[in-house]
């Protein structure tokens, strides 16, 4: 038995890093998995070898989060597949930096639309589908830096930071209906997204990393894990850091 036999879940963002760390690991656990990304045919092989080695369901689905209508069309698809829903994880996002006094309408727009826009669009569509069962967990990715801050990423820290309180707020409303919402809030994970920022700023970073080294994708992916199944069946409104004990 896995800790997630026979659940369905959806998991935004899923053709690389965390997403598709928590794709793995999900199959690897008897879920049903749906592995969103924005480009169609990203990661169909994959899907397929991840059916094939866990013995289970785990398949693509195309569409941007920004877009509410697609989004929409792919939740009804899963619920008329399955007839349910008991898992999103809103991975999704970019991130892009700026200091202040630089920083343009469309970059806040772009970052925005993504990070926040589309978690929340995310989270109207899953509830509505979470009510008629009474039951299921919302995990959104927040970040270190959307709770401390972080020089030249004010709009990017803004978005993470939307998302902690949106989780908390969601939280109160959904309980009744026994859908729990939580986050997670990585710090320096080794990634793309992460790597993106050069190997000179990577290097200061690691020197604040207690732990002294990045976290891994298959980390984060363990507490989102966590987060999806009756393990946490108490844990509501909670923002999870997952950083090694690293200061920013």
């Amino acid at each position: 038995m896995g800790l997630l036999d026979g659940k369905v879940c959806l998991v935004t963002g899923a053709s690389r890093g965390i997403g598709a760390a928590t794709v793995e690991r999900f199959a690897q656990e008897g879920a049903i998995v749906y592995a969103n990304a924005r480009t169609p045919g990203d990661f169909d092989d994959l899907c397929a070898e991840l059916s094939e080695k866990y013995n289970t369901t785990v398949k693509a689905v195309y569409f941007d989060v920004r877009d509410e209508a697609e989004a929409k069309k792919a939740v009804l698809r899963i619920r008329k597949e399955t007839g349910r829903l008991d898992v999103l994880v809103n991975n999704a996002g970019i991130m892009k930096d700026a200091l202040v006094g630089m920083i343009s309408r469309d970059l806040m727009m772009e970052i925005y639309d993504t990070n926040v826009f589309g978690v929340m669009n995310m989270i109207q569509l899953a509830s509505k589908v979470m009510m008629f069962q009474k039951r299921g967990s919302i995990i959104n990715l927040s970040s270190i830096v959307g709770l401390e801050g972080n020089p030249g990423q004010l709009v990017y820290s803004a978005t993470k930071g939307a998302v902690a309180a949106m989780t908390k707020t969601a939280a109160k409303e959904l309980a009744s209906q026994g859908i729990r919402v939580n986050a997670v809030a990585p710090g320096m994970i080794d990634t793309d997204m992460f790597r993106s920022i050069g190997e000179e700023k990577m290097k200061e970073h690691m020197a604040n990393i207690r732990m002294g080294r990045l976290g891994t994708p298959e980390e984060v992916a363990d507490v989102i894990l966590f987060l999806a199944s009756d393990l946490s069946r108490y844990t509501t409104g909670e923002i999870i850091g997952v950083n090694g004990s690293a200061m920013i």
